[in-house]
């Protein structure tokens, strides 16, 4: 007779794509996303919280299949029902929310929120599928002054955070330039915009890579098509050299601005005054952004789209320069593309500047943080009524690491006070303690462990990486004080000082009982000094 198998015992693995956070990167997390939150508030951005799933018709991005349902997004469907998804990002959601409440929200509403999405991609390094976003958005707001108004507001929130304003640019373009350089182009007719459609993709993934790729990879993609250094083929958009050479003078507007940009000029821009058909600077040739508004009109003044596109961003440069921010903080920049099919107006991209050392040892900049942009077609999809709309998304991830790159965040972190445990019938006492401790605003707790080993009590204490160990037996509580453990400093004499320092600078003291809190403090302010 066989046996029976034995129940075959789970595996303690995190799925592949996924990770967890501890302790440190949760606070460390909260911290910033609490100081972004203050900025946002101070704009007048209230907070919203949303359900984790939509339905996939909601989303919208996303439709059922029958071999594969909703590739992208993590999907699933109701019995007899809807398919829903979790949501892939935070703008999808507040579409359906504005809609939704659209008779119970301000017009225009605006709206903060801070939480995870999820994205049914293949993983990668750096690469998850799930991760966290921090999104701000104005709804019903047509006037490009909402555009202005966000990227202002991002710029004061990645200095909150603690991004030095030499350490980061806030690049702006317009969707409407980019759709008047292709219908100029040939590969945009606004008659019927489904013709071309392959081919307008394939060059805006080729601009969005200028970058990277540099003119001679950009030319590669926007002609036959682009080998790189493993063989792989990328098709290209097939142009003709005329259509070709009309997308590479754009992309050099970029390079014209290189310098300014990497010098971070703080010189202040002259402001835009309105003419009957364009924004035309005074005495432009001051301003960083005059040689990229004139070469951007040069190029789609036979596009009615194109022309009003520049005319936003001149609009915009000019109410960030009476608002007080210039160029070493916000540029216009026609190389930002961005990705997401549905912006409609301008689009910004925050990116920081400074260098780090990729996984090969190689220096680089550490590039883009944030971005958005206007979609005002979103919201429609519900209502069937023109709903403007603007917004910008941080990855929070990737500005928690720059920070950590910046030593801004990622200190060692401080456990809590642990008050040992020396006669277990005296539980009360110590539980007594930590309350006083913890109703002074200081982090305490007992030691729950088996107190018979009193080094292990001072392992944990080391592993928790605690800065201070309160000690009691019952000699102490008879002459009412208490003994006092200095960790941090005893670690260091631990490692370095001879033994005369030791004896001139004991790491553990008496206290009265009655001092327990202050001396506590004292400790503490001691070490954060």
């Amino acid at each position: 007779m066989a046996k029976d198998k034995k129940p075959r015992r789970p595996r303690a693995e995190t799925p592949k794509g996924f990770r967890d956070y501890f302790g440190v990167d949760v606070t460390e997390r909260k911290a910033m996303l609490d100081r972004i939150a203050e900025v946002y508030h101070r704009y007048g951005y209230d907070p919203l919280e949303t359900s984790a799933v939509e339905t996939v018709e909601a989303l919208g991005k996303f439709l059922p299949d029958v071999d594969r349902p909703n590739e992208g997004v993590f999907a699933w469907q109701e019995e007899d029902s809807d398919w829903v998804a979790l949501r892939y990002d935070l703008t999808a959601p507040l579409a359906r929310v504005a809609a939704q409440f659209r008779n119970d929200l301000p017009s225009p509403y605006r709206r903060y929120a801070m939480g995870p999405v999820w994205r049914n991609e293949k993983p990668g390094p750096g690469r998850f599928r799930q991760f966290y976003q921090c999104d701000a958005d104005t709804v019903g707001a047509a006037t490009v002054a909402a555009d202005a108004e966000v990227c202002m507001m991002l710029a004061d929130a990645l200095e909150a955070v603690g991004i030095e304003r030499s350490d980061y640019i806030i690049r702006i373009n317009s969707r409407k330039v980019l759709n008047g350089l292709m219908e100029v182009a040939g590969i945009l007719d606004p008659e019927d915009p489904s013709k071309f459609e392959r081919e307008r993709g394939i060059v805006l993934r080729a601009l969005d890579k200028f970058d990277r790729l540099g003119p001679v990879g950009v030319q590669a993609l926007l002609g036959k098509g682009r080998e790189d250094q493993s063989g792989d083929f990328t098709e290209g958009a097939g142009l003709n050299p005329e259509q070709i050479q009309h997308f590479l003078h754009f992309l050099n507007v970029e390079e014209k601005n290189l310098d300014t940009m990497e010098r971070q000029v703080a010189q202040r821009p002259t402001p835009f005054e309105l003419s009957s058909n364009v924004f035309i600077p005074k005495r432009g040739r001051e301003n960083p952004n005059y040689d990229t508004l004139q070469r951007l009109l040069s190029l789609v003044e036979h596009s009615v789209e194109g022309r009003e596109g520049v005319n936003e961003l001149a609009q915009i440069a000019e109410m960030l320069f009476y608002s007080g921010y210039y160029s070493d903080r916000i540029i216009l920049d026609p190389s930002v593309v961005r990705g997401l099919g549905y912006y409609t107006g301008p689009v910004f991209e925050a990116e920081l500047t400074f260098e780090i050392l990729d996984e090969k040892g190689r220096p680089r900049q550490f590039g883009s943080v944030a971005g958005g942009g206007r979609y005002d077609d979103l919201v429609k999809r519900f209502t069937g009524q023109d709903v403007p709309a603007t917004g910008v998304s941080i990855g929070v991830d990737r500005l928690l690491a720059a920070l950590r790159a910046k030593g801004r965040a990622g200190a060692d972190p401080k456990g809590p006070v642990i008050v040992t445990v020396m006669d277990r019938d005296r539980m009360a006492e110590y539980q007594t303690m930590v309350g006083e401790l913890r109703n002074a605003g200081i982090r305490a707790e007992v030691y729950l462990g088996n107190p018979k080993n009193f080094g292990n009590q001072l392992k944990y204490a080391d592993k928790r990486q605690s800065p201070v160990a309160i000690i009691q037996g019952s000699d102490e509580a008879a002459r009412g004080v208490v003994q006092i453990k200095d960790l941090v400093l005893g670690a260091r004499i631990a490692e370095s000082a001879s033994l005369e320092e030791w004896k001139s600078q004991p790491a553990q003291f008496e206290a009265a009982r009655s001092d327990l809190v202050a001396e506590v403090r004292r400790l503490l302010a001691q070490g954060e000094g």
